[in-house]
Order: structure tokens, then sequence, then C-alpha cells
């Protein structure tokens, strides 16, 4: 249900509240608008993520996580302190993160 390689990333940033498109777009800088489409529709279809569009002029689309989608936060953290350990431990100071988790949630 949520595997892949950006699966995991757009929950992730999802977990930080609603986003939209573009926001995630410029989160995610590698992924491609057709990729991302395509993610969000199977995360929609699987229940994890809800779309909600504003009837207003321009339109506006935003992403979210369903109830379902929250129980994942705790695992999609895990991953990604673990992540960072993981660049650390493989790349030294040649390592980029891309995304600090706030202190709250660290």
């Amino acid at each position: 249900m949520i595997g892949g390689k950006w699966k995991p990333v757009i929950l992730f940033h999802l977990t930080f509240g609603k986003k939209r498109n573009g926001e995630l777009m410029r989160l995610m800088p590698a992924i491609t608008q057709k990729v991302l489409t395509q993610q969000l529709g199977e995360l929609m279809e699987a229940d994890i993520v809800a779309r909600i569009s504003y009837h207003q002029v321009p339109p506006k689309v935003e992403y979210e996580l369903t109830d379902y989608g929250w129980s994942l936060k705790e695992i999609l953290h895990l991953m990604c302190r673990w992540g960072d350990m993981h660049v650390e431990k493989v790349y030294g100071d040649r390592g980029k993160i891309l995304f600090k988790l706030p202190v709250s949630d660290r």
C-alpha cells in the first residue's frame, strides 16, 4: 500500500498537515507531476489520503491524510530518523539531509 520510492515521502510530508500539489512538488523536486498525480491517486484509492476540492476561482485542491493514513505517522517518522542515521553512516559529511524533522517529532 505504501511501498515504492515516493509514497512514503508523500505521506511523511502530509503528516505535517494539508498540502497543495505545488507544495508537494517543491518538497520533492525530483518527482514529476505525472508520478505525483499517479501516487496520490493510488493513495486515495487505498483511503490513506483524501483530496479536498474547494469550489472557488481559481480552483484550490489540497491533500490530507485520512484517519487511516494518520495511523502511519509513527512509522513514517521512525523511517525518517533511520534514514538520517543511514545517510550519516554511509556518506558522512558528503551526505545531504533534505528535510529535518521538527524537534517535537524527534
